[in-house]
């Protein structure tokens, strides 16, 4: 397996030069992909950091990320997801990511310390 799908959480602690940043990177070097929930995720972050709608896209733009649109069948596959993940407090956007690894068969990349518990069939690394 050489595709990585990564959360919202491994992004920020990019922006945020958190450890995990070169994890992250390599990732991205590699191809990750991202689902359009979490980098909606990103983009709603990012404006609450006082960014505007330009220079998040010249940000993010940068990452040269493999966006993946969140359609009908990974909105199904996320909700399903729910009851293995709701003691968790997995959000929406969490089983958007894991459910996108799903469908590629991909590992799962996040700076989330409570995914390290989750029981789902996807590959979870933890950035740190």
């Amino acid at each position: 397996m050489n595709r990585t799908v990564l959360d919202a959480s491994a992004i920020l602690a990019v922006l945020k030069r958190e450890t995990g940043t070169q994890v992250v990177e390599a990732a991205i070097a590699e191809g990750a992909a991202i689902s359009t929930v979490n980098l909606a995720e990103i983009v709603s972050k990012l404006a609450d950091w006082g960014m505007d709608g330009a220079a998040i896209r010249n940000t993010l733009d940068n990452f040269e990320l493999d966006i993946v649109d969140f359609d009908a069948e990974l909105a199904y596959a996320a909700g399903l997801l729910r009851p293995a993940t709701r003691d968790l407090g997995m959000s929406l956007g969490d089983r958007a990511c894991v459910s996108l690894a799903q469908r590629l068969e991909a590992e799962a990349l996040t700076a989330d310390r409570r995914w390290a518990d989750l029981k789902v069939d996807v590959p979870i690394r933890l950035v740190r």
